[in-house]
């Protein structure tokens, strides 16, 4: 069945960076929209940064400049290069595939990773 794993969180330094991976199995990666997206404790889950299945790519304002998303195709992976982390940036990050076919309409979902920036 489908499955997406994100790994490489951790604690982090303010201004320091993380790089996330999230690896899917099951489905047709390549035709999959991917994106990250983020909770914080209290907070809805947002919207961090989008790849469409064309390349194409998408940030929130807040990540604008520090964040950077992208795919490997042939591993099945997508990632997100953290930089220049903030307090703010804390929270758990999931990892989320989106299919952009009519043959491959479904949604899925990683079990999150954890990032903490602390000094």
């Amino acid at each position: 069945q489908a499955q997406l794993v994100e790994s490489g969180g951790g604690l982090v330094q303010p201004g320091g960076s993380l790089r996330l991976s999230c690896a899917a199995s099951g489905f047709t990666f390549s035709v999959y929209a991917l994106s990250w997206y983020r909770q914080a404790p209290g907070n809805e889950r947002e919207l961090v940064a989008t790849q469409t299945s064309a390349g194409n790519t998408n940030y929130a304002d807040s990540v604008k400049g520090r964040f950077t998303i992208s795919r490997d195709n042939a591993k099945n992976t997508v990632y997100l290069q953290m930089n220049s982390l903030k307090l703010e940036d804390t929270a758990v990050y999931y990892c989320n595939a989106q299919g952009e076919r009519s043959w491959a309409p479904n949604n899925y979902w990683g079990q999150g990773t954890q990032v903490t920036v602390s000094s």
